[in-house]
């Protein structure tokens, strides 16, 4: 399935931009981190390095709208990582902003884009207004809500229980995020990763 996914990127020998997005749990990170070596000159890149600080994220509540709204620093993913890609080879570029675990803005060294790079970029909402742009491709993953809230539930030491505070909220983003965006509809690809033994391609446009 990853030979046949990395098959799908364009190489028109420019830098290329590449969205792994999905819901929270549905394996972005790991399938991109997979997909990588299949794919020459791949960068990866992911949105959880461009989070607003904690203070801004929480300033109104920690909700489905307060997640959808205040999660992520947009102007800095742009500025810092999408634009520089998109205007070409050579330009300098930043992948991290933010440090999630550490609240930290981080001075991480800029880099210049490669000739033919790829960058990937896994993350919730990457196909916001903000960002859908940017991309050459958008791959989306799905798990079935039951499996993600698990699969949360352990990464993140949090109860297994889709009502829990610390589960909903990011349910309900990810409605917000259905309603305003239709993501899963726009996606270049459909995975299913329901099974991350068994990912399979579901749809492709």
């Amino acid at each position: 399935m990853l030979a046949s996914l990395a098959a799908r990127i364009p190489r028109p020998g420019r830098p290329v931009l590449v969205a792994v997005d999905g819901a929270d749990g549905a394996g972005k990170t790991t399938l991109a981190d997979d997909l990588a070596p299949l794919v020459p000159g791949a960068v990866r890149a992911t949105l959880d390095d461009f989070h607003h600080p904690r203070a801004h994220r929480h300033a109104e509540g920690r909700t489905g709208a307060t997640v959808w709204e205040r999660g992520f620093d947009l102007d800095a993913v742009r500025r810092e990582l999408l634009d520089p890609w998109r205007r070409g080879a050579g330009s300098p570029y930043r992948r991290r902003w933010h440090d999630l675990p550490s609240d930290r803005r981080v001075d991480y060294p800029s880099e210049p884009v490669p000739v033919e790079g790829v960058l990937l970029v896994d993350g919730i909402f990457a196909q916001r207004p903000e960002l859908a742009d940017a991309w050459d491709l958008v791959v989306w993953v799905h798990a079935d809500d039951d499996v993600r809230v698990s699969r949360m539930a352990a990464r993140d030491g949090v109860p297994d229980d889709p009502d829990h505070p610390d589960q909903r909220r990011y349910l309900d983003a990810q409605v917000i995020y259905q309603e305003t965006c239709r993501p899963l509809e726009r996606a270049d690809v459909v995975v299913d990763n329901t099974d991350p033994a068994r990912p399979r391609i579901r749809r492709i446009s």
